[in-house]
């Protein structure tokens, strides 16, 4: 019985000793020192937020570009139709004179086709 018992406490020793190795093996090993992927995952944050700072900034400065020409555009666009607005009030000034002339002379020949019209029936 005794030989049992000592069969069995010396392989719950063996089958612990390579967990407590392990165990302390683990924390000497992943040291952000001398573990390279613990170092890579480090670089690779910072270059990661590096790339969003620059990205950010970038993203601000072509919106400040952006705001910028629209608002040339706009006030491009508003100034050109001002001068297109008075361009086709003129023209348009034009063409209600010339309509009025036209007008008054055809008024003018139709007064005088009337009247003679009018003299030609009475006479007779």
């Amino acid at each position: 019985m005794k030989s049992k018992v000592l069969a069995m406490f010396i392989a719950s020793l063996l089958s612990a000793a390579p967990l407590v190795v392990a165990q302390d093996a683990g924390t000497t090993e992943n040291s952000t020192k001398t573990n390279p992927v613990k170092k890579a995952a480090k670089k690779t944050a910072k270059g990661t937020e590096k790339a969003a700072d620059k990205t950010a900034d970038a993203t601000d400065k072509a919106a400040h570009k952006t705001a910028h020409a629209t608002k040339s555009a706009a006030k491009t666009t508003a100034k050109d139709t001002k001068e297109g607005t008075k361009t086709v009030a003129k023209d348009t000034g034009k063409a209600a004179d010339k309509a009025g002339d036209a007008t008054a002379k055809g008024a003018k020949k139709t007064g005088k086709a009337v009247k003679k019209a009018r003299t030609r029936r009475s006479t007779p």
